[in-house]
C-alpha cells in the first residue's frame, strides 16, 4: 500500500514578526545599490584606496597596543586571548612593513614589536596557524636572519623560543608522519612553516622537510583531486583548496617540481570548483564549518594566488579583478570603522564554537594579515599585465554540472553546482563534522531565501526520522549511489545507510527504510521529492523538516493543490510550497535570538516546520511527499 498524499489545507493568514533587529541589510546589498552607477574600476583608484585603509587601520591597530609583556588582554576592547589572536596581528603587522616598506608604524618600531609578539606565542604555546603566521612575520623581514631586523632585535634566550615557534614538531608528529588531533589540512600548515624554516636556516635538516612536504601531498599525489579533510569519513569543504595551495606553495619554497606537477591536476578541478560556486558579491565555498567572513577573506586569497599562477586561472584576468572588487566591497562595508573590527559577531551572525569571542580581535588581525598580502600580489599581476581598468561586476557564467568528491563503492560524495537566472546553489553530498549537522547537509546552500543556522545538527532542509527505538536519523553523510542528470539539471541519490543523530561522523546505519531523493529545477524552481520505503516493517515515531529563511515576513496560503508560504526579505522575494502527506502540520517558528537564528551571513528570522507523528509502514509501503523553492 502506498500512504496517500494531500496537501494540507491551512487557513490563508499573514506572519508578520516585528522584530526590528531582524530587519538586516546585508553590506553586499547595501554596496551593490550605492555603486549601481559605476560600471567599472580603475586599477590605481583600487590600489589606492585599500592601501590607504590598510595603512590606517593596521597604525591604529597598533597604537592600541600599549603592552606586550605581560600582553593586553583587549586591543579596541576585543579580546586578545583566543587561539592565534597575536600570531595573526604579528602576520598583519609584517605584511604592512613589507607593502609600504616602512619599519615604522604609530611611531614605534614594527620589528622588535614582532619579536615580542612572537615570544608570547612561544610562550603561550601557540601551534599551527600561530606558528605560520609567526613565521610569515619573520621571514617578511628577510630570509637571511643575520641581516633580519626582527631576528636581530633578540638576544640568545629569545631566540630559542622563537626557534620552538618555527618547529613544526610542536603540532606534527615525525614518526607518525601525521598532524596531532587535527584535521588533514593542518598537513599544509605544518609544510609551510617546515619550508620557510628550512629557507630561513632555523631548520637544517633537509631530509626532514621532503617528509612533511611528501606527507602532506600525498592525497593529492596519490590521485586524488579533493582532500578528504577528515580520513577516512570523507569530509569534504573549502580546506580542500586552501590545503592543495598550501602545499603547492611549500613544494614550491622546497624546490619540489615533482611534488608541483602531481598537484596540478587537482589544482586546476579545485580553481574551476571554486569558480563554479562563487557568488557575484565574491562569497565563495557557502557549506561546512568555515564560512561568512572566512569566506569573503578566501576570494581576494585565492585571486592573488590565480594572478602568481596564470596556468589555474579560470577566466581571464579582468573577470577576476571584478570579482575581487566585489569581495573587497563586502569586506570594506562589514569593518566596522568606529569599532575597528569586522562585524563577526554582529546581531544575527553565526559561528563555529572554535570562534569564540576570545577571538574577535583575531579575527579582524587575520582578515588584514590575509587581505594586505593578496591585494598587494593582486594588483602588482594588474598592473604588470596592463589591466588598467576592469569591471566593477563579474560576468560569472551559467553553470549546471556535478564534481564527484569520490565514488568509493560503500558511499559516494560530491556536490552539485547550479547557477541560472535566479536559482543559485551549490548542493553538497558529503560528511560534517558530527552527523548530520546543518552546515554539510545535502541542502542548496546559496539559495536565495535559505540559510542553515550555524553549528546545530537540526533538519535544515533534509528530514529527521525519529524510530521506535528513539534513534533519529538523516538520510545524509555520503549516499550509497548518486545519479547526476546529463544535462546538471537534475540529481537523484538513494540511501539505504542513513546517518545517526549522535554517533560519529562518518558512521552510516541501517534502519530498516531506503531514502531516494530527486532533486530538480523545473520552470524557475528548485523541487525535492523524496520517497522513503519501508524494507521492514518501521515505525517513524516523528518526521520532522525544517525550511530555515531569511524572511523577515511571510504570509500563507493553500493554492494549486498545495500550502505555498510568500516569503520576503533582505535577499529578495520566495515561494516554498509544500506537498506533504495526510496528518502533517506545517507551521512557522519565529526563531527569535536563539541559536537557530544565526546565519553565517545575518539571521534566519523564520523557520518552516513541517511534522508528523506516528507513521507505521509495513514492509514495502512508501512515504513521499516534496518541497519547491522558487526565488523571485
Amino acid at each position: 500500500m502506498i500512504i496517500s498524499t494531500r496537501p494540507i489545507l491551512i487557513r490563508c493568514q499573514l506572519l508578520t514578526v516585528l522584530i526590528g533587529a531582524f530587519t538586516v541589510i546585508s553590506p553586499s546589498r547595501v554596496l551593490a545599490q550605492a555603486t549601481v552607477e559605476k560600471t567599472t574600476v580603475s586599477t590605481t583608484e583600487l590600489k589606492k584606496e585599500t592601501q590607504e585603509f590598510f595603512a590606517r587601520e593596521i597604525a591604529a591597530h597598533f597604537a592600541d597596543i600599549k603592552l606586550l609583556n605581560p600582553p593586553q588582554e583587549r586591543v579596541f576592547g576585543a579580546l586578545t586571548t583566543g587561539d592565534f589572536s597575536w600570531g595573526s596581528f604579528a602576520g598583519a603587522l609584517a605584511a604592512q612593513v613589507s607593502v609600504a616598506g616602512t619599519r615604522t608604524i604609530a611611531g614605534k618600531d614594527t620589528a622588535r614589536a614582532i619579536a615580542e609578539i612572537g615570544l608570547i606565542e612561544a610562550r603561550q604555546g601557540g601551534k599551527t596557524f600561530a606558528q605560520l603566521y609567526s613565521t610569515l612575520a619573520l621571514q617578511r623581514f628577510g630570509t637571511d636572519l643575520p641581516k633580519n631586523a626582527v631576528w636581530q632585535s633578540m638576544n640568545e634566550g629569545e631566540r630559542k623560543q622563537w626557534y620552538s615557534l618555527l618547529d613544526p614538531t610542536r603540532f606534527y608528529d615525525p614518526v607518525k608522519r601525521q598532524v596531532i588531533n587535527l584535521p588533514e589540512n593542518y598537513l599544509g600548515v605544518a609544510a609551510r612553516v617546515s619550508a620557510m624554516s628550512y629557507r630561513m636556516g632555523v631548520l637544517k635538516d633537509r631530509a626532514f622537510l621532503d617528509s612533511v612536504v611528501e606527507r602532506a601531498a600525498r592525497q593529492f599525489t596519490s590521485g586524488a583531486l579533493y582532500a578528504d579533510d577528515n580520513i577516512p569519513t570523507g569530509r569534504y569543504d573549502r580546506y580542500s583548496n586552501e590545503y592543495a595551495r598550501f602545499c603547492w606553495d611549500a613544494a614550491d619554497i622546497a624546490g619540489r617540481e615533482d611534488i608541483k606537477e602531481k598537484l596540478k591536476p587537482s589544482l586546476k578541478a579545485q580553481m574551476k570548483l571554486w569558480w563554479n560556486l562563487v557568488s557575484p558579491e565574491g562569497y565563495g565555498y557557502n557549506w561546512g564549518r568555515s564560512q561568512g567572513l572566512v569566506s569573503y577573506l578566501d576570494t581576494p586569497e585565492i585571486l592573488a594566488w590565480l594572478a602568481k599562477n596564470p596556468e589555474f586561472r579560470p577566466a581571464p584576468l579582468p573577470e577576476l579583478a571584478a570579482l575581487y572588487n566585489q569581495a573587497w566591497r563586502w569586506l570594506r562595508a562589514d569593518y566596522n570603522d568606529q569599532t575597528h573590527l569586522f562585524s563577526v559577531f554582529g546581531y544575527g551572525r553565526g559561528n563555529y564554537s572554535y570562534i569564540t569571542v576570545s577571538r574577535e580581535w583575531q579575527q579582524s588581525a587575520v582578515g588584514f594579515g590575509k587581505t594586505i598580502i593578496a591585494n598587494d600580489e593582486f594588483i602588482k599581476v594588474l598592473e604588470k599585465e596592463n589591466v588598467t581598468e576592469f569591471p566593477a561586476k563579474p560576468t560569472l557564467p551559467d553553470v549546471a554540472r556535478f564534481e564527484y568528491f569520490n565514488k568509493r563503492r560503500d558511499k559516494q560524495e560530491g556536490i552539485w553546482l547550479f547557477r541560472q537566472g535566479n536559482l543559485r546553489f551549490a548542493l553538497p553530498i558529503t560528511v560534517g563534522t558530527k552527523p548530520a549537522i546543518a552546515d554539510y547537509l545535502p541542502a542548496p546552500f546559496g539559495l536565495a531565501g535559505f540559510e542553515a543556522p550555524v553549528e546545530e545538527v537540526y533538519p535544515s532542509f533534509v528530514p529527521f526520522l525519529t524510530l521506535a527505538d528513539g534513534q533519529e536519523y538523516a538520510a545524509s553523510d555520503g549516499a550509497d549511489i548518486i545519479t547526476p542528470g546529463a544535462d546538471g539539471r537534475s540529481l537523484k541519490f538513494t540511501n539505504t545507510k542513513w546517518a545517526r543523530i549522535k554517533s560519529t561522523s562518518g558512521e552510516r546505519f541501517e534502519n530498516g527504510l531506503r531514502s531516494d531523493v530527486e532533486f530538480a529545477v523545473e520552470n524557475g524552481k528548485l523541487v525535492r521529492r523524496e520517497t522513503v520505503t519501508a524494507v521492514k516493517d518501521v515505525e517513524i515515531v516523528k518526521w520532522k523538516f525544517v525550511f530555515p529563511s531569511t524572511a523577515s515576513s511571510a504570509y500563507e496560503a493553500f493554492q494549486n493543490g498545495r500550502t505555498a508560504f510568500y516569503m520576503n526579505g533582505r535577499e529578495g522575494k520566495s515561494t516554498v510550497a509544500f506537498k506533504v502527506p495526510d496528518g502533517t502540520n506545517i507551521r512557522v517558528l519565529a526563531a527569535g535570538d536563539s541559536k537557530l537564528s544565526k546565519g553565517v551571513l545575518g539571521a534566519i528570522p523564520f523557520h518552516l516546520v513541517a511534522e508528523a507523528d506516528n507513521i507505521k509502514l509495513a514492509a514495502g509501503q512508501k512515504l513521499s511527499w516534496e518541497i519547491s523553492v522558487e526565488p523571485k
